[in-house]
């Protein structure tokens, strides 16, 4: 009977441990996919941001990486060309000139992101893109780009902000990483069904 309580004990000890490890992977999860800047043709900056994303692609252009910029995300019924889009007016103050900002209005998600921004790639003749989001968006993005542009040639580079609220390893001490991990997850799930 003890032999049977102490191999109950290993199993309980051996899956909490799996447990706790799993759970503290999941911000390491969803940040994966990450990459290095390089040269591209344009910089696509994802919507539903509070600034951070359009900061960073500013940054890019300013450091020469692409000389354009594609902001997504902008909500077709309150945007006016004649008047810029806060997110417009963020870049216009980094120093990005006007000509160099093209605003997608039809994307409501992040597959529509993908598949609009994509469009407009061929359109343009562009050929790579630095895309712009927050670290726990990444993984959900590296699927959801890699099948917008499956059979082309196109190239897709991901960037993360570097916000203070992240943190991979420690996700769940943080209202703003616990919240934006555990959508990623429900959305990821969702996509997996139904785009992927």
């Amino acid at each position: 009977m003890k032999a049977f309580f102490k191999k109950i004990l290993t199993l309980l000890v051996i899956a909490s441990i799996i447990g706790v490890t799993a759970f503290s992977s999941l911000g390491f999860l969803v940040s994966l996919y990450q990459g290095t800047p390089e040269k591209a043709d344009v910089i696509i900056v994802l919507g539903g941001d509070d600034g951070l994303r359009v900061k960073q692609g500013g940054e890019l252009y300013k450091a020469g990486y692409a000389p354009n910029i594609l902001v997504t995300g902008i909500d077709s019924r309150y945007y006016k060309p004649s008047q810029p889009n806060w997110r417009e007016r963020r870049l216009l103050d980094i120093g990005v000139p006007e000509q160099a900002i093209l605003v997608d209005i039809r994307s409501e998600t992040t597959w529509e992101e993908a598949m609009n921004s994509v469009e407009t790639m061929t359109e343009k003749g562009w050929k790579k893109a630095i895309v712009v989001s927050d670290p726990p968006h990444m993984f959900r993005l590296h699927h959801t780009w890699k099948r917008a542009v499956e059979d082309s040639q196109k190239k897709i580079i991901l960037i993360s902000t570097q916000p203070e609220w992240w943190d991979p390893l420690f996700w769940w001490s943080n209202k703003t990483s616990y919240r934006f991990v555990v959508s990623e997850l429900q959305k990821n799930l969702y996509y997996a069904v139904v785009h992927f």
